[in-house]
């Protein structure tokens, strides 16, 4: 046996096995590597072991190895209710040394008998098993569960207690030492004084806490740092009290009572820790397992699951029910979800997240008493845009993810945090891989853009990052095939005919996966060249870029909360902007704020008036004439949001014109506030917008014979004519390979370190989870290459020294996690100049799954689109 394992197995031994007793049922053959684990225990703990059977008495006699690993017993003395024992104590050994089974019915026996032949020596033994407890539990770090971002790593100190529950009432309360740092809130405990005077003062566990009015006993725990265990309680769902699992002792109350349910009152003093509550939470968890099934060995939640880890903190060694368990139909609830509703412990965490925060009504709860379970009413599939979060807020195993399923384990795989590119939000995600392969993307927390949530497209895309990738660089032949080549002859044919062409012919156009680093590479390469056509894709001629106020959102997702009327102009936010479409259904259910919509008709998910289809009625309201006018000017703080669908309309300066008008007589901006927003659609927009990506003419695509196309797919490919050169980079073969004549792959943004800006200002950096696909490179590197080629050498060879480059042009852009606002120049006087066209707004996104070449690649989405999408 080596030594350092020996060592290892008699540290633990010591540190957590003081005192046992061993018992033989019967013989067995064991193996080598047992009967040495086996030896090392009798060696060094031979004063505190002896032997016996199930059925006599334990003998004082010598010690003699036992011959059977199966039935080996381990049993501390003392029957405290909290003790690990017997086999959960080999389970939490079983990562240092092996694990030795053993038989769950012949222990149970044994222990039974144990109990019933009971001597008075041995009772009176037990007040030592006492402090044998606090060895055999120790300090255990456990994570509840790494999907929920509101949840950290927690540790839960465990304490010896009294056999009687009972016998705590008779001893005083011990105060806290004086001499003890105090303690520090729990990781996503928020305390806000919105007044000073409101503040009140509760004792946790004898600790002084100051906590708004309206908070919960369980909030003023975590304020003092004390983690209360919970099952159906979520910060940002309504109160249910349903499981139970977090009941506390307060003084002067005749029971434990729900604390995430029980307001906190001044003066309250709450025990958390006493012997009665640690049992009342141990009858809970025994009620929840009672018909929860054994399936921790084939449930995705495993690892990650919070009624395991809960039950190995709280919960018993054991449990009395014996009858059969029940079993309940799963759902189906469409292609992303997986459903085992027999682990459902109906904390109705899904339905209430359904109802109010994705804002439909297709999970209930249905029966009463055991026949209770969670579904549909009717077979149906759950039709959400944020559906994906339930699986993160299910606390078991009920609600997984289906494309996961049986992938990994959450222990194999690698965490990277980085940022969402599938929509102008920027959600904070997480990218878990293993080698070289995304699993999947979970939400990481952002209170002032995502807050936890995180939409399906960007929960599920990950799929397509691996289809329908480009590897090598490629030339298309005489015979019109792609031949793949080396970087050398690729870039070497691309610097030939871009200087056999005019400059004015030559024409770049940003794709809106873009980051800023390859956009600004871009740009200073095509003006190096001659050309000055450099344009960001989604944005139209002559688009005002001059005052950053005129294409973020100044109000900022966050302070959407604040507002109380919204006047929506010619966009969709549920399709456009999932994330802030949450905010704003948030915002409409706590405020009752007052939605107005002008466009086509859609389904939003809360109350709105639709005021129109065009561009008139939003004269209507900028002349007064409108009745929604009235409702604009009575608000405290009015909010309008302009789609970024208006930047490729002809009247683009006149709807402007107008929505400023109603800003300016409104009170919409104000020192005090800015309501005026602009909704962006893709993740490059606002920083091309910045760096001055903006088309000069609307000919200008018509007229290139040299067209530089970086990830532009969704380009009108019929406009460029057919004698044109066109170089595609990017990392799908999508709509626009087909039209290209030299192809050079790059990496997407789950492969490289980039900079890009959401709808609101705010910069924020991805971070490279995988290695790139194939002979790929960075986006910026490729065109620093073309232009040494070329002959007009871009100045910058590192990430640093192209951001210094960025630096110049927009300081906001490497300001990273910062929003700088915006502020409307106080000259701006609008009128209207020009009339507005009488086209009606048309809906910008047709397809909510598939609105990139990753997206489109993703089988995932396509299955979404198929069976979601309604026809």
């Amino acid at each position: 046996m080596p030594l350092y394992l020996e060592e290892k197995i008699i540290t633990l031994l010591r540190k957590q096995l003081p005192f046992v007793e061993w018992a033989i049922n019967g013989p067995s053959r064991i193996s080598r590597l047992e009967s040495e684990v086996l030896k090392v225990v009798f060696i060094h703990f031979q004063p505190f072991i002896s032997f016996g059977s199930g059925k006599t008495k334990p003998s004082t006699g010598p010690l003699h190895p036992p011959k059977s690993a199966n039935h080996f017993l381990l049993h501390q003395q003392t029957h405290s209710h909290r003790s690990f024992k017997n086999r959960r104590f080999l389970q939490r050994s079983a990562t240092l040394a092996c694990c030795i089974p053993i038989s769950h019915s012949k222990q149970s026996h044994y222990l039974s008998k144990q109990r019933e032949s009971e001597s008075e020596n041995k009772k009176e033994r037990m007040g030592f098993g006492l402090l044998a407890s606090k060895a055999l539990r120790p300090t255990s770090r456990f994570l509840l569960s790494s999907q929920n971002p509101t949840i950290f790593l927690r540790t839960i100190v465990s304490k010896p207690q009294l056999r009687n529950p009972e016998a705590s009432a008779a001893q005083p309360e011990q105060p806290p030492p004086a001499d003890l740092p105090p303690r520090t809130p729990l990781a996503g405990a928020r305390v806000h004084f919105a007044n000073p005077d409101d503040a009140i003062e509760v004792f946790v566990d004898g600790y002084p806490v100051k906590i708004p009015k309206g908070m919960t006993v369980l909030q003023a725990c975590e304020v003092a740092g004390v983690d209360i265990p919970r099952f159906c309680y979520h910060s940002r769902l309504s109160i249910a009290g349903n499981c139970r699992m977090c009941l506390v002792e307060v003084e002067k109350s005749p029971k434990p009572v729900a604390s995430c349910a029980m307001p906190a009152l001044p003066g309250m003093k709450i025990k958390t820790d006493t012997p009665v509550a640690k049992k009342a939470r141990e009858g809970v968890m025994e009620f929840l397992l009672m018909n929860h099934p054994l399936d921790c060995p084939i449930c995705d939640q495993g690892g990650e699951c919070d009624l395991q880890d809960q039950s190995m903190a709280f919960g018993s060694d054991r449990g009395r029910f014996t009858e059969v368990k029940r079993s309940v139909v799963d759902k189906n609830l469409g292609p992303l979800v997986k459903t085992v509703m027999t682990r459902c412990i109906q904390c109705t965490r899904c339905v209430r997240f359904a109802t109010e925060v994705a804002g439909v009504q297709d999970l209930g709860m249905l029966g009463r008493g055991s026949g209770e379970e969670i579904g549909t009413y009717v077979e149906k599939l759950l039709t959400s845009e944020l559906s994906g979060n339930v699986i993160d807020i299910c606390p078991v195993g009920a609600l997984t993810s289906k494309p996961f399923a049986f992938k990994a384990r959450n222990w194999e795989l690698k965490g990277t945090e980085t940022i969402d590119v599938t929509d102008a939000v920027g959600s904070n995600i997480r990218i878990d891989s293993r080698g070289p392969e995304v699993m999947r993307i979970v939400p990481r927390l952002n209170e002032d853009i995502n807050e936890e949530w995180i939409s399906d497209k960007t929960r599920f895309c990950y799929d397509g990052l691996k289809r329908q990738r480009l590897n090598d660089p490629m030339i298309r032949g005489p015979d019109g095939r792609f031949k793949a080549v080396n970087w050398r002859d690729a870039l070497a044919m691309v610097a030939e005919i871009a200087h056999q062409v005019k400059p004015e012919e030559i024409v770049g156009v940003a794709g809106k996966l873009s980051d800023a680093e390859s956009m600004i590479a871009l740009k200073d390469f095509l003006n190096r060249m001659g050309s000055n056509d450099v344009w960001g894709e989604g944005i139209g001629v002559n688009t005002n870029a001059d005052f950053r106020s005129g294409y973020i959102m100044n109000t900022s997702i966050a302070g959407l909360e604040k507002a109380d009327v919204f006047l929506l102009v010619g966009t969709q936010p549920r399709v456009e902007a999932a994330m802030v479409n949450a905010r704003i259904r948030k915002t409409v259910r706590s405020n009752q704020a007052k939605v107005g919509y002008i466009g086509p008709a859609t389904d939003f998910n809360y109350d709105h008036k639709h005021l129109g289809t065009d561009p008139q009625t939003l004269v209507e309201i900028a002349e007064g004439h409108h009745p929604f006018f009235k409702t604009l000017s009575d608000a405290k703080n009015p909010v309008i949001i302009v789609g970024a669908g208006v930047f490729e309309r002809n009247d683009q300066d006149a709807i402007f014109a107008a929505v400023e008008t109603i800003a300016q007589k409104a009170n919409v901006v104000r020192p005090d506030w800015n309501g005026l927003n602009v909704l962006l659609l893709h993740a490059a927009q606002a920083a091309a917008l910045d760096l001055g990506l903006v088309p000069q003419s609307e000919k200008s695509l018509e007229s290139a014979k040299f067209v530089f196309l970086m990830g532009a797919d969704d380009v009108n490919l019929d406009k460029i004519p057919d004698d044109a050169f066109v170089v595609y980079q990017g990392h799908h073969g999508d709509k626009s390979v087909y039209r290209a004549n030299v192809i050079l792959p790059t990496a997407a943004f789950s492969e490289k370190e980039g900079t890009y800006q959401n709808t609101e200002g705010c910069a924020q950096q991805t971070l490279p989870a995988v290695p790139t696909v194939g002979d790929s490179r960075d986006d910026w590197k490729i065109i620093r290459a073309l232009s040494e080629v070329a002959g007009v050498r871009l100045p910058y060879d590192t990430i640093g020294a192209i951001r210094a480059r960025i630096r110049n042009v927009a300081p906001n852009l490497v300001n990273v996690d910062e929003r700088e606002p915006a502020t409307l120049p106080s000259s701006l006087r609008p009128t209207f100049t020009e009339k507005v066209d009488t086209t009606p707004f048309g809906t910008v996104v047709e397809n909510f799954y598939m609105t990139d070449a990753i997206t489109r690649a993703s089988k995932i989405m396509a299955q979404c689109s198929a069976m979601l999408l309604k026809k």
